[in-house]
């Protein structure tokens, strides 16, 4: 009897094939990378054709590396990148590459649609969050104003799991987390097709829905040619990843509360309630069909360490052969007193969505001098994310109302203990870091395919499959420099704001 299920963590460095079984247990896993491309400021692009190469290469690989046999295979699905657009023409050809999530070329647009519903706050009461330059809608837009010849040739677009689906099994849908960040109501379920059709988007060009539990097709023969599995075998649609990242945390019930420190990071909450997106938060589709996810997210988490890993540790990487450089990091910021001696960082590097929805704001280090050493910069980097994510804490609390005591952690932060810590302190929470966190997405994904086959009856009950691998309480004798350091940390953007603006607004745009 077929027990494994083989979940695609599609990212923005690379696809993750994981094998998992019905239980949720890991049993192998394959990481095959790609290339973003970015062709102009504020440009981030990716080739459909690698997310394809990377999925069924690594389906081969996972099989191989596990000798597991494709008969043993109960299903495939997905855990995706999301706001991504893939024009598609009538025969399903890509027209050209990818407009992925950290693409942040289509801000004028997003101005232009807020000030046609008078503000944000009209549009948001309609759409359930206000717009920024990097979100679905005005990169249709700036398609169909720039790139008019590939506009009118799209008879439909795709996101990344809405392309794999496709390449899998022939038909041409979106699973709804995907389409709630373009534009759906969520209580009908349904595309804000009169919206559309109101900014000057073609509703006609917006594909069919189904639920991240719906079996979207079968592999076809060619496909599962490239797989390496049997024709026939079900596709399920699973996921965006963060809605993925949620099921894998296991804060599946009303209010549970979630942070996660991936390449991108956020604050997230399930819930049933719709509430209306302010501050850069939005509700978007939670993976259980019944329910919403309240997400803050920041667009540079781990980012921020991987960048600062490339960039001022790779002597240690490359030529003093460190086998793990983030491990070597966490025992430089150990050295470290809290406060990092005075130095901010601002965790900006792409922009920003929450807790400022700002696209031209920017990464920077504060309040350098000679006296200061790298691993200073290194810790004021690990603080810089850590004052991000409490800053929306607050917002949520705040605003949404939702009381967040403890933090449960997922993502590749997770699995660093001083970061934890920080984390802990920073923001005065119980921090709970989730068993095999860089995973999350991966088994969420096949958890939700689980519930899709009838394995789970329903989400609750995958609270118990999942566990905690460590508890980080916050130290009381580091709220004073935190505390002054946060407000400090909040006071650069608003003493900043229109700098950036003045600063990378025409760059951004003089690029188009």
């Amino acid at each position: 009897m077929a027990r494994y299920i083989i979940a695609h963590d599609v990212g923005t460095s690379g696809d993750k094939a994981v094998l998992v079984d019905a239980e949720g247990h890991i049993y192998g896993k394959v990481f095959e990378p790609y290339r973003t491309f970015y062709p102009k400021p504020g440009w981030a692009e990716q080739e459909p054709e690698d997310w394809w190469r990377a999925v069924t290469s690594g389906t081969r690989a996972l099989l191989e590396k596990t000798g597991v046999s494709p008969k043993d295979v109960l299903c495939v699905t997905f855990s995706t990148q999301m706001i991504n657009i893939v024009p598609l023409g009538a025969r399903g050809e890509v027209i050209r590459r990818a407009i992925i999530w950290i693409d942040n070329r289509a801000g004028e647009q997003a101005e232009r649609i807020m000030r046609r519903f008078i503000n944000a706050e009209v549009f948001a009461l309609i759409a359930g969050a206000t717009l920024s330059g990097k979100d679905g809608l005005p990169k249709l837009l700036w398609l169909k104003e720039n790139e008019p010849h590939v506009y009118e040739r799209m008879a439909f677009f795709v996101d990344v799991a809405g392309y794999l689906f496709y390449r899998s099994t022939g038909n041409a849908v979106m699973e709804w987390s995907g389409a709630s960040v373009f534009g759906i109501d969520l209580k009908k379920k349904a595309w804000l097709t009169g919206l559309f059709q109101y900014i000057g988007l073609d509703a006609s060009k917006f594909p069919s829905l189904v639920r991240s539990i719906d079996k979207v097709g079968n592999l076809t023969a060619g496909a599962a040619r490239e797989y390496g599995l049997l024709e026939g075998t079900p596709v399920i649609a699973g996921a965006g990843d963060a809605p993925c990242a949620l099921i894998g945390s296991g804060a599946v019930d009303e209010g549970d509360g979630h942070v996660c420190l991936g390449t991108s990071g956020w604050v997230g909450v399930t819930t049933k309630r719709t509430p209306r997106g302010k501050c850069g938060v939005a509700t978007i589709q939670s993976a259980d069909p019944d329910k919403a996810f309240l997400i803050a997210e920041t667009e540079a988490a781990g980012a921020c360490l991987q960048w600062l890993a490339d960039e001022m540790y790779g002597k240690e990487k490359i030529e003093y052969g460190v086998p793990d450089v983030y491990a070597f990091m966490d025992r430089e910021v150990a050295e470290v007193p809290p406060g990092s001696n005075c130095v901010l960082f601002t965790p900006w590097l792409y922009g920003e969505r929450a807790p400022v929805d700002d696209c031209y704001v920017r990464a920077a280090f504060f309040n350098l001098s000679a006296e200061h050493r790298r691993r200073d910069m290194l810790r004021a980097v690990y603080e810089g994310v850590a004052y991000n994510i409490r800053w929306l804490v607050e917002i949520v609390e705040k605003e949404f109302k939702f009381p967040l005591p403890v933090l449960r952690v997922i993502g590749g932060g997770a699995k660093s203990k001083p970061w934890m810590q920080i984390l802990a302190d920073v923001t005065k929470r119980r921090v709970e870091a989730v068993a095999n966190p860089q995973e999350a997405g991966a088994v969420g994904a096949a958890l939700v395919a689980g519930v899709g086959l009838g394995i789970y009856r329903d989400f609750a009950s995958l609270k118990k499959v999942l566990r905690i691998d460590g508890v980080f309480q916050p130290r009381a004798q580091n709220s004073e420099v935190y505390d002054s350091l946060f407000d400090a940390y909040k006071e650069v953007y608003r003493s900043l704001r229109q700098f950036y603006s003045k600063l990378n607004r025409e760059r951004f745009n003089r690029s188009v």
